[in-house]
């Protein structure tokens, strides 16, 4: 099975050797986002919601840029600094799925990079 790197100049560059998402048959994988800006590189400032905004434009970028949308997201994965922006989180993230929201896991973490407070990666089926 082949396997495509998607990169967009609409997303932010990796800070390390790592795809920003890889397609693999009719699954679409993308790297964990945290609140970069795309056109400077710079973390965005700002709270949780903050940041969680500007991930969930980025993953909309690498997800369209693999011929996916939010509405085929089957799993997320996110990653908190603390576990009281979970609530903040929530309702930023749940404005992006507007049909039946993807299973999710939700962790605690030490530290995020850059010192992000957020971080959340995606899989998502091409599928019909």
């Amino acid at each position: 099975m082949s396997k495509q790197t998607i990169h967009h100049t609409g997303a932010p560059a990796p800070i390390g050797p790592y795809s920003p998402a890889v397609v693999v048959g009719d699954l679409v994988f993308t790297s964990g986002q945290i609140a970069m800006d795309p056109s400077s590189g710079r973390l965005i400032e700002g709270d949780a919601a903050a940041q969680t905004d500007q991930i969930m434009r980025n993953l909309r970028v690498l997800l369209e840029a693999s011929g996916a949308s939010f509405g085929k997201v089957v799993k997320t994965t996110i990653f908190l600094v603390d576990l009281a922006d979970f609530a903040t989180v929530n309702e930023t993230y749940g404005k992006y799925f507007t049909a039946t929201p993807p299973a999710r896991s939700t962790v605690q973490v030490s530290a995020l990079p850059k010192g992000a407070r957020v971080e959340i990666e995606a899989i998502a089926h091409l599928g019909a």
